[in-house]
This record gives C-alpha cells, structure tokens and sequence, in this order.
C-alpha cells in the first residue's frame, strides 16, 4: 500500500501519518528503489491502534508510553487516569449547566449575574434601586469576586452578609442616594463630614479593619509612635483608592478619605 492507501484504509489523512511517522508513533517502512514507501497489513494495524486511543482522549506522548509498554499495565493505568478525569469533568461541566440553568431562569440577566451565585444575589441586593453610585459598587464587587481565591470570597460573603439584612439594606440605599447627590460637587462640599461619618458607621467592623489594612500610608493618622510607611499592601490600597477616584467626583471621594480615617481610628 502506498502513504494514501494506508490513510484512507485507517480513516486519516496522509499528514496524519506523516505527523506519526515523525513522533515515533509509528514506524516508517524503508523506501523501495523506486523511492516510495510500502505499507503493510501490520502497519495499518498499527495506525488503527493510535487512531483509537487518541480517540480515546489520550495524548500522543501517552500513546507513545502505552504501545512501547507490551504488556499492557501501561494501558490500564493510563486508561484508568484517564476515566478519573473525565469524571471530574463530568462533575465540572454538570455544575457549569445548573449554574447556567439559575441565570437563564433569571428575569433581569446582567453580565454581573456571572459571578458566583451567593455574590449575585448580594450584588441583587445591594445595587437595587437605579443608583449610580450602587452600579459602580456592584462592578467593584464583581471585580472582587472574579480575582478572589474560595477562601477571600468566603470571607467576603461573611462580611457581606449583615449588610443583606433588610433594615441594613434601607441604609445602604440611603446612602447610596446621598452620595448620588454629591455628583459633580467639590471636595469642601458641607454635605460630606456627616456622609464620611454615617458610612463608616455602616461599615461592619471586620470589613472595616481590613480596609484599614489596604490604607494607603500617607492617610493614617499619626496614633501611635510614628505613621507606617507604605508597603505593598499600602501600595494596592493607594491603586484602589486612584482607580475608584477617576470614577467619583471630589466630594465622593473625599467622603471615603474622611469614612476612612474615621474607621482606622475605631478599628
């Protein structure tokens, strides 16, 4: 048989072929005077035995491992490798479509509604109500969910969790609805000691101490011996705080400057 023969006899094609001769899947038979191959039998039964297996999901470096193994152990441990990940991605691809199931069944479907169920429904909660300032917190919470690890987005459901409450969740849309008023005002704005000052009280304690701990250095009061000086949790404190004041007026982010020395002093 020549190269297409053998190719078309196996049900692939003769780059295919070409491919397996180059890996060493395959042997490839010495060329006649004429200068072409010829196959035989034994090597049509050859490339059938890859065809299988990588149909099988194996890949090729393993077809390698299990046909120079002749006495199969190879074979069924890697098969049996091979039925444990599939199995996992069985159980992956079944919680990927009930999750897909929750958000097609959602009347209000959002690109944020993509985020982990329990941070959803929070993000359902919490930016209700056509607020500007909520829509900017709810892309800043998804923002937290998609490069948070389970263990920081356990922790952040927890201490999200008080806020959900609903005389809480009243306060929050409060002040949501004050700070949407400070749209386009400046920093010296009377309105916002009285805002800093009922944000930081809204704060739950836990969420407020680790805020304290991403504070940018330069806006610690001086309790104690001497002002820390920033490090890199500083650093990533002073990134958030620069990236979320491109998106606030002045007033607004001088309610969270203020809000901010109010908690690092209480905490």
């Amino acid at each position: 048989m020549r190269i297409g023969e053998l190719a078309a006899l196996v049900g692939v094609s003769t780059r295919t072929v070409r491919h397996y001769h180059h890996l060493g899947l395959l042997p490839e038979p010495v060329r006649l005077s004429n200068g072409y191959r010829e196959y035989r039998l034994r090597d049509a039964v050859m490339l059938a035995r890859v065809r299988r297996l990588a149909e099988l999901g194996l890949s090729l470096d393993e077809i390698r491992d299990v046909l120079a193994d002749d006495r199969g152990k190879e074979l069924r441990e890697v098969l049996a490798e091979l039925d444990a990940d599939l199995a996992r991605q069985q159980e992956a691809i079944a919680l990927r479509r009930a999750r897909l199931a929750v958000l097609l069944a959602e009347a209000d479907l959002h690109p944020d509604s993509t985020v982990s169920p329990d941070v959803a429904a929070a993000l359902r909660d919490l930016s209700a109500g056509g607020s500007a300032f909520a829509a900017i917190d709810r892309e800043l919470l998804a923002l937290m969910d998609t490069t948070a690890g389970p263990a920081e987005r356990e922790w952040l459901l927890e201490v999200m969790r008080p806020l959900t409450e609903p005389e809480a969740l009243a306060r929050v849309h409060a002040l949501y609805a004050r700070l949407d008023e400070l749209a386009g005002a400046g920093s010296d704005d009377p309105r916002v000691p009285a805002l800093a000052a009922d944000l930081a009280a809204h704060i739950p304690r836990e969420m407020a101490a680790a805020m304290v701990e991403h504070m940018p250095g330069d806006l610690r009061s001086p309790a104690g011996a001497a002002t820390p000086q920033p490090g890199p949790r500083d650093a990533d404190g002073g990134a958030w705080l620069e990236a979320l004041s491109a998106e606030l007026s002045p007033a607004q982010v001088e309610v969270f400057l203020q809000a901010m020395v109010i908690l690092e002093e209480s905490v």
